[in-house]
């Protein structure tokens, strides 16, 4: 018990300290735009440079300019939190752009994370839309499903369909649909139209400029590399080794925040290509703080309450626990159950 309130005080104050960096600078987010979408840009240009000359090394090109998107897509994601920039409107005009590189719809996929921010690591979990990458079920739920219903919960998950199969289809294919959008969520839904009018008039003016051969070649590669890497990213934010997850009446926020997501680390340039995605933990401590601010909002966590980092070996491995052991208190692979007495 003294422990519990121990940690509660240091939750507080950790959240504190969080909440100092959760104030947009201009000057900062405007240099994060410029060094975003410049050499991003820069690169597309490079691609249809040399697609006449050479595809192996468009496809070689296509891997820096994906990882820069997967950088575009975190300014997306900070527009959607309201942390980018002071204004709401800034916010929402910078994450429109953004969404028309990213193929994400910015209002629809922005309300749809705030479901993900209400009850992360919840166990008892019932928002969130189709996301199969934040969720988990128990090893005891597991083995009450018949042989066929674990067979249909098993195979999205597995590694190979969750995080290299279905991400290209995600964002090139079902965000073009409301799918998992409630009907009620009109300004949402119609997010995801609007979204698609604007793409066809882009990628068609860059049909009639490249045509249509180039456009595929060229950005289906960039989109494959990027929603790869990025939804990779996403599923070890709350699924890695030592991830703590809870019951409804035991979730408290500061206790998924610090054990239940991630602080994944990277060297110092993949931070900066992932938008410092990887201190997660303190981005779930407070949404509010703009990515080039987490990192010393994390200086300044670390200093009261440290967090241990998920090394890179802990992030490839993070994408096979998918079930949570409620006897082990820890997450497992679906390996794990199938051997394991009942």
């Amino acid at each position: 018990m003294n422990t519990d309130r121990a940690f509660a005080r240091s939750g507080a104050e950790v959240r504190r300290a969080a909440a100092a960096f959760a104030q947009p600078i201009a000057g900062q987010g405007a240099l994060q735009l410029l060094t975003s979408f410049g050499p991003f840009i820069a690169a597309c240009v490079a691609m249809y440079l040399v697609f006449p000359i050479s595809y192996p090394l468009t496809l070689a090109l296509a891997v820096p300019t994906g990882a820069l998107l997967v950088r575009i897509f975190i300014i997306q994601h900070d527009c959607g939190h309201g942390s980018f920039f002071a204004s709401r409107r800034a916010n929402a005009l910078v994450g429109r752009l953004c969404s028309l590189i990213t193929l994400t719809p910015f209002a629809n996929w922005g309300r749809q994370h705030a479901l993900h921010h209400a009850d992360w690591n919840n166990l008892d979990r019932k928002g969130g839309g189709a996301d199969i990458y934040s969720s988990c079920l128990t090893v005891r739920a597991y083995r009450a499903l018949s042989q066929r219903r674990r067979l249909l919960y098993r195979l999205p998950r597995h590694p190979l369909v969750a995080n290299l199969l279905l991400p290209p289809l995600i964002f090139v294919l079902l965000y073009r649909l409301p799918f998992d959008t409630p009907n009620e969520w009109r300004r949402e839904r119609r997010s995801v139209h609007f979204t698609n009018l604007a793409l066809v008039a882009l990628f068609g003016a860059l049909v009639v400029l490249f045509g249509w051969r180039a456009v595929l070649l060229v950005h289906l590669p960039v989109m494959t590399v990027a929603s790869i890497a990025g939804v990779w990213l996403f599923s070890l934010q709350h699924r890695f080794e030592t991830a703590r997850w809870t019951t409804e009446g035991d979730w408290s926020f500061a206790d998924a925040a610090l054990q239940g997501s991630s602080w994944f680390g990277l060297p110092r340039v993949l931070h900066w290509l992932t938008g410092n995605i990887g201190f997660h933990h303190v981005h779930h401590l407070n949404p509010r703080v703009p990515s080039y601010r987490l990192r010393a909002a994390h200086e300044a966590v670390q200093a009261l309450l440290p967090v241990k980092p998920l090394s890179l070996l802990g992030g490839l491995r993070a994408p096979w626990l998918t079930l949570w052991d409620e006897a082990a208190g820890r997450l497992v692979r679906f390996r794990d159950v199938a051997t394991a007495p009942v």
